[in-house]
């Protein structure tokens, strides 16, 4: 019986991982045009008119009305004249699998107030959805706080898990995550709450189409309670054990795979396989 359960959760969870992923792979945007680029010995060389600028995003529009989606690179800080409206000239790198650029070096050419072509059209000028959808993205991503939630199994011994998570970060370095988080298992012997304080270092690599792996480690505070349930366990049940836990993942925008394991921690599942979603 035991056995059945666990397989049926564990397809529930494969399931649950393809249909995410299908769906996210059907509803990729359009990327933005970049054919107006111009390539020199410093890059692509995009020159037109903002169209809208956030704190991580700016939408230029060239010359033949096509729009070019940048990020920004490191240290980069915008001049207060680069705003909708103005004539910029932008240094950046060549258009990833999106569409979007990671911008260099921003010149203003002409400031909004200036521009012969009128920074009211300009600004009355929205991008593309598709773009916008993009530029939505990047800035969602790179909010420095995210919750969302898990669900998964664990084995030796035996659980249904799921749980409640947070990504706060980056710190101290680009692709350094804090990631607590608080997992609920249940078996047919085995009943468990974890509240792990686990850090995450994202790797400078994708693959199978920006899926980003990572990996991490952090202390864990367990409570397990192991017998025959009698239908009226309470939490003074429970036995208290310190373990420490080390784990592999990847993830892609909101989407992540996890693999963990536990050490030092008496009863607590040796293996666990999770998938989540960040919001």
């Amino acid at each position: 019986m035991r056995a059945q359960i666990l397989l049926g959760v564990c397809a529930l969870c494969v399931s649950a991982f393809l249909v995410v992923t299908v769906q996210a792979q059907q509803n990729l945007p359009d990327a933005p045009s970049a054919n107006s680029a111009q390539t020199n010995a410093n890059g692509v060389v995009v020159e037109g008119t903002v169209v809208s600028r956030t704190r991580h995003t700016l939408v230029v529009r060239s010359d033949d009305n096509q729009y070019h989606l940048f990020t920004f690179a490191s240290g980069t800080v915008l001049n207060e004249a680069v705003k909708p409206g103005a004539r910029v000239r932008v240094n950046g790198s060549a258009p990833d699998e999106q569409g979007t650029q990671v911008a260099e070096n921003i010149a203003v050419v002409q400031p909004a107030s200036d521009n012969a072509n009128g920074g009211a059209g300009a600004q009355a000028a929205p991008p593309p959805p598709q773009v916008t959808q993009v530029a939505s993205e990047i800035e969602n991503g790179a909010r420095r706080w995210h919750a969302g939630g898990r669900i998964g199994v664990g084995f030796s011994p035996e659980l249904f898990l799921f749980g409640l998570q947070s990504q706060i970060g980056p710190f101290f370095n680009p692709r350094l995550l804090f990631r607590p988080n608080a997992e609920f298992g249940f078996g047919e012997l085995t009943d468990m709450f974890a509240l792990n304080l686990e850090a995450a270092y994202r790797l400078n690599t994708t693959f199978r189409r920006d899926w980003s792996p990572y990996f991490g480690v952090g202390p864990s505070l367990n409570f397990i309670h192991r017998g025959a349930s009698s239908g009226n366990v309470s939490f003074g049940n429970f036995s208290y054990k310190t373990g420490f836990n080390v784990f592999l993942g990847a993830q892609k925008r909101k989407t992540f795979v996890e693999m963990k394991t536990s050490l030092w921690s008496g009863q607590a599942p040796v293996l666990r396989l999770l998938i989540g979603y960040n919001f």
